[in-house]
């Protein structure tokens, strides 16, 4: 049965989500026999069920929400196999020299670069400085450069690759589920989407995003970052609102069920340790309008 003990519990039986999460393992190509164990699982998990709870707020059908429930769950799958230390040198890296990192940031710069052809071009303007910095750049790092730059075309592979065990699974998996997974990275593959789907992928966003600006974990190996603040959280949200990425009742419902206490065990989870009396004080303030 669904977990009913949390506050935005999982809308899917524990046991089919454990098996979800399984996917992001992955057979490392230079160790035979080693497994890299998915590194996003936990967050995966928490933004999952954070999704789940806005897309209700706003309306959204039972089993609708059930089945992109699962969509948000494998919605790093594109991710799979990713190596700590190489992904976090190459990106680090790249951040230090003020480098875009998503594909449409990459485009907005260099307006050349062939639709879905960002990795190459990446590749092609930076491999030498890469070297030089000390990344070997073999084929295993080129994974890790298209982890980000080539999302779509591998979590296209990933999740061709894991079709069949969805499928015996009982999962139905249906085309708008991929499109919401790419809306980060890709927002203009929804510019005709309909409005029920363009509000899931938007969702997912604000969700994915409010996590991550909570997590500990994520921020010190994907950001090179010391401290979470929610404060920073919600006006990233504000950002992406502004840039026409997510709307107005997105926001307004994560705000309001954060701030009703909806997601602080999720965000304690994120943490790894208990929010502060003054944390607790800021997230009652979005329902007083106090923050």
């Amino acid at each position: 049965m669904p977990s009913s003990s949390l506050s935005a519990p999982l809308v899917i039986p524990r046991p089919l989500a454990n098996r979800l999460m399984r996917l992001y393992d992955y057979p490392h190509p230079l160790k035979p026999g080693v497994i890299i164990r998915g590194y996003d699982r936990p967050h995966a998990v928490r933004t999952a069920r954070m999704c789940a709870a806005v897309a209700t707020r706003l309306g959204h059908p039972s089993e609708r929400v059930r089945s992109y429930q699962i969509a948000c769950l494998l919605h790093d799958l594109g991710r799979a196999g990713l190596d700590r230390r190489l992904f976090g040198k190459i990106w680090s890296w790249a951040k230090q020299h003020h480098i875009p990192t998503r594909p449409r940031e990459w485009r907005a710069v260099h307006l050349n670069t062939k639709y879905g052809r960002e990795t190459e071009a990446f590749l092609s303007l930076y491999r030498r400085e890469l070297e030089t910095a000390g990344v070997t750049m073999d084929r295993w790092a080129v994974e890790q450069v298209e982890m980000r730059l080539g999302y779509a075309r591998r979590l296209a592979r990933r999740l061709r690759a894991v079709r069949p065990a969805m499928h015996e699974w009982g999962i139905a998996w249906a085309p708008w589920m991929q499109r919401v997974m790419l809306y980060y990275y890709y927002p203009e593959r929804l510019a005709s989407a309909q409005p029920w789907v363009k509000q899931l992928a938007e969702i997912l966003v604000a969700c994915e995003q409010f996590e991550a600006y909570s997590n500990r974990q994520r921020g010190r190996d994907y950001y090179a970052r010391e401290k979470e603040t929610l404060a920073e959280a919600f006006a990233y949200l504000g950002t992406l609102s502004g840039e026409g990425i997510l709307s107005e009742d997105v926001v307004q419902a994560l705000r309001r069920l954060a701030g009703e206490g909806t997601f602080d065990s999720i965000l304690e989870e994120a943490r790894g340790c208990p929010l502060s009396k003054a944390e607790r004080q800021y997230l009652r303030g979005l329902v007083s309008g106090g923050a």
